[in-house]
């Protein structure tokens, strides 16, 4: 929360430039007097070595001076510390050149005479702002640390491609299609892109599009007026605008049903939304990231998903590898998740991970991701009864998976052959890192067979 106090005075130093001395000298004694640490000086070319070796917080500067002149005196500032505030001083003929310091990023210009109060009005102003700026700079730093990518472990290469193209995405409003099996962590990721762009300040609404019914779903993304239905007993604001200028995540968006994706496409297309039973539309300026653990382009072939809003989502498109893929994630997630268990659960005594619980949890498949993951440590950590947990702590399914070796497929079983395909293009992958681009080329196959083959059920 910002803060509305009055700005204290008592340690702000203020540098009064101008190169007739006695005006500089009148206007530091003015201001000192109003509780400021003003000190003046003739000099354009002193004023550029004090600003470089003290630590100035406000500059007031004449335009119109020898040698350095104010323009070249403020490009100097804002070269070496650009959130400081910065007044320019003319005289009335000169207008024209204090409006082009202002574009140049003068906070205020002033126009001779003047009295000394006013200047000190705009400097508490011009304070102020850059305290809302630094607080705002350090809030972002703050979610970028929690929630930006630096939360996302990317030891593998897969997860390490998937990170690079988020992060270069992070800052525009275009709309991203987050790929990936249920559990590893599409959400996360979504957050994390949220919380390093432009928007991180402002909010991050998500929805299942998949836990609720076309008409509740219909009402919680746009909104509803009071008698819009049958217990609409007064008008509630949607997902959409409970979002605004921030960023709607619509989460297994492969669910929604084809009439509420024509209303969503509109909405994507023309920037408005309409509430349910209402006759008009409000503009929302959203960013919206959709996340799906199906096959899009499949579903629209089936006539199950809109193509054209599938192209208007498919602008980017982010895959996050399955857990089996990203093998070498593994160890720095089990340490993650077992700190943040311990510290919920801090009566256990447990505090780390034998070798041979490790290997275990290495060999296992973890069809349900990083999510399922989670669980096991969380188990592991309310019930171990040691300092450390073993192989035959973990669970049964976990501690009896077979090791890793030759291809599933070359075993003794006779499969489908789409079951081979799955199985061997499966362990192509995680022998890659998760790597799509180079497993489908060692295959012979392009990106969209090596999905394919993966996804067969």
């Amino acid at each position: 929360m910002i803060s509305t106090s009055p700005i204290s005075t008592a340690r702000v130093r203020v540098l009064v430039v101008d190169d007739q001395a006695d005006m500089a000298e009148t206007l530091a004694e003015g201001l000192a007097e109003k509780g400021y640490d003003a000190s003046a000086c003739a000099s354009s070319q002193e004023a550029v070595r004090r600003l470089e070796t003290e630590p100035i917080d406000v500059l007031v500067t004449d335009l119109r001076m020898p040698s350095v002149d104010g323009l070249g005196l403020l490009a100097a500032s804002r070269k070496l510390s650009p959130e400081r505030p910065v007044i320019v001083m003319t005289a009335y003929g000169a207008i024209e050149t204090a409006i082009e310091a202002i574009r140049q990023g003068a906070y205020h210009y002033m126009t001779k005479p003047f009295v000394v109060g006013e200047l000190a009005l705009f400097l508490d102003r011009a304070l102020e702002e850059a305290g809302v700026r630094r607080e705002a700079r350090t809030l972002r730093a703050t979610l970028k640390e929690r929630a930006g990518f630096g939360s996302l472990v990317a030891a593998s290469a897969g997860m390490q491609e998937v990170l690079d193209v988020a992060a270069r995405l992070a800052d525009v409003a275009t709309p991203i299609l987050i790929m990936g099996e249920t559990g590893t962590g599409k959400t996360a990721l979504a957050r994390a892109i949220h919380a390093s762009g432009v928007r991180a300040t402002k909010p991050f609404v998500s929805v299942n599009c998949a836990a609720l019914p076309e008409p509740l779903l219909e009402s919680e993304l746009f909104g509803h007026v009071r008698g819009a239905f049958t217990g609409a007993t007064s008008s509630r604001v949607g997902l959409f605008e409970e979002a605004r200028d921030g960023t709607l995540l619509l989460d297994e968006i492969g669910e929604m049903s084809p009439a509420l994706q024509a209303k969503l496409l509109h909405v994507l297309e023309s920037g408005q939304v309409r509430a349910v039973g209402s006759s008009k539309e409000r503009p929302v300026d959203v960013r919206v990231l959709a996340a799906t653990h199906r096959d899009l382009r499949e579903r629209a072939l089936s006539g199950a998903f809109r193509e054209d809003l599938l192209y208007r989502l498919d602008v980017v498109t982010i895959e996050i590898p399955a857990l089996r893929h990203r093998r070498a994630d593994l160890p720095v997630l089990v340490e993650r998740l077992l700190t943040e268990a311990r510290a919920k659960h801090t009566s256990s005594p447990v505090q780390t991970i034998g070798r041979d619980a490790m290997a275990k949890l290495l060999e296992y498949g973890w069809p349900g991701n990083v999510r399922e993951l989670a669980h096991v440590v969380e188990r592991m950590v309310l019930l171990g009864r040691a300092t450390e947990v073993h192989a035959e702590d973990l669970p049964p399914n976990v501690a009896n998976a077979p090791p890793p070796g030759l291809p599933p497929v070359l075993g003794g079983a006779i499969l489908p052959i789409r079951e081979v395909q799955r199985r061997y293009a499966s362990w192509a992958l995680e022998r890659f890192g998760g790597q799509r681009g180079r497993t489908a080329d060692s295959l012979g196959i392009d990106g969209k067979t090596l999905a394919k083959w993966v996804a067969a059920e």
